[in-house]
């Protein structure tokens, strides 16, 4: 598997990114395109002086600004931030206090942090298969991977960007909404029916990982429509303590506190939290970015052989373009090719049916119960797509996959 290059794509950003300043736009070109580079803000340096001369840098007023910020931008009614998206999925799972050992819904075609996060919180993952198209699981994946073992939860996945139909997932596995989680490490920017992910959602998870479309470095939030949640979360983020630091020491504020329910160190800091506020102003120009990468793609590999393009946007269905997938044959080889002609790239994923502790964990029955995903996933390759990539090294990345395919015809 490939992993991002620490190389620098130097073209200037585009018009639509003017806001926003690449951290290696203003360098030589560089040899090799990497597979992401954060974009940030150019607001982000006051910002982060600001509150480091605060006196104030772990979870404090900032944290709360930009909860309440991330909440209206979804049009959610809580926001949560955490220290991850893993951290975020493991305490939703916490707080809904399943039985120890319950059979929990997860695609194999996944990030290993959402596999842990159920192991973590003492549960069992159920892998479901994937639909060969959008990449993500069916109601007739789900439904099969329910009936081999009744869920208790499910985690749902928008692989690349691609919004699940939750409703009707939640549905064929006989859940309650309740009992549902929405991984959307993948999700900001993505609707359906003109609803963004996260906004009624029971608990949708983010992340604001270093490569994700509103990079931080770390962190990452729970939306949710539900205030118990919420504040369930919340507790458990600073180990189940019923009041954080800076309620404590706020003036008339008592150094006693609670734990009523046993939680995780997971919170988000001040500093992250004002490079999030930052982030969260320049993301729709981000996004406009990102689709307009996503149509040059399209326009310049359809119809080239042997080569698979991403799911289309169907009706009511606006992807957020995290990652452009597509699949081809020899798939290694391709890879290899691509950084030869100095071409970074990267897979999404690795399927938790083949790493070798879910395997001893799993049984062998369980990890062959996915078979479309471990035929699409030897196939899956992910292209350099991110704000700051300029015409010129895109079209670098196009023409290097097309010369890799021709050998292939």
């Amino acid at each position: 598997m490939t992993t991002d290059s620490p190389a620098a794509d130097t073209a200037a950003a585009s018009a639509s990114a003017t806001a926003s300043t690449s951290a290696t736009a203003d360098k030589p070109e560089q040899a090799t395109i990497p597979f992401a580079i954060p974009t940030v803000a150019s607001e982000v340096p006051d910002a982060v002086a600001k509150v480091l001369g605060s006196g104030w840098i772990t979870t404090g007023p900032q944290t709360g600004a930009f909860e309440q910020d991330f909440a209206d931008h979804l049009g959610a009614a809580h926001v949560v931030a955490v220290a991850s998206c893993t951290a975020a999925l493991e305490l939703c799972l916490r707080a809904m206090n399943l039985p120890p050992g319950s059979a929990v819904l997860t695609p194999s075609l996944t990030f290993c942090g959402a596999i842990n996060a159920i192991l973590h919180a003492g549960h069992r993952p159920v892998l479901v298969d994937i639909d060969e198209d959008t990449l993500v699981p069916s109601p007739e994946t789900v439904a099969a991977a329910a009936a081999r073992r009744a869920p208790a939860a499910m985690i749902t996945q928008n692989q690349g960007g691609y919004p699940v139909d939750v409703e009707a997932l939640t549905e064929a596995a006989g859940l309650d909404r309740t009992r549902v989680i929405e991984d959307a490490a993948h999700g900001p920017g993505a609707a359906r029916d003109g609803v963004p992910v996260g906004a009624h959602s029971f608990a949708a998870c983010f992340s604001f990982y270093a490569t994700k479309n509103m990079p931080i470095g770390e962190g990452g939030a729970v939306a949710t429509s539900d205030q118990e949640l919420a504040d369930r979360v919340r507790s458990m983020r600073l180990h189940g303590m019923s009041k954080d630091s800076w309620r404590r020491y706020l003036p008339g504020g008592s150094w006693r506190y609670d734990v009523k329910n046993v939680g995780l160190k997971a919170n988000m800091t001040d500093v992250q939290a004002v490079i999030g506020r930052a982030q969260l102003g320049a993301l729709p120009a981000w996004q406009r970015e990102r689709g307009e990468l996503v149509a040059r793609y399209d326009a310049a590999l359809a119809g080239l052989p042997n080569l698979t393009l991403p799911q289309r946007d169907l009706d009511g269905v606006q992807h957020a373009w995290h990652l452009y997938q597509v699949r081809v044959p020899d798939r290694d080889a391709v890879i290899a090719e691509l950084e030869t002609a100095g071409v970074g790239t990267s897979v999404h994923f690795i399927p938790a049916s083949h790493m070798t502790a879910y395997q001893s964990i799993l049984g062998p029955k369980e990890c062959a119960a996915v078979p479309v995903t471990d035929r699409v996933a030897d196939e899956l390759l992910s292209l350099p797509l991110y704000p700051g990539l300029s015409a010129a090294a895109q079209d670098r990345v196009i023409t290097a996959i097309t010369e890799a395919l021709r050998t292939r015809g």
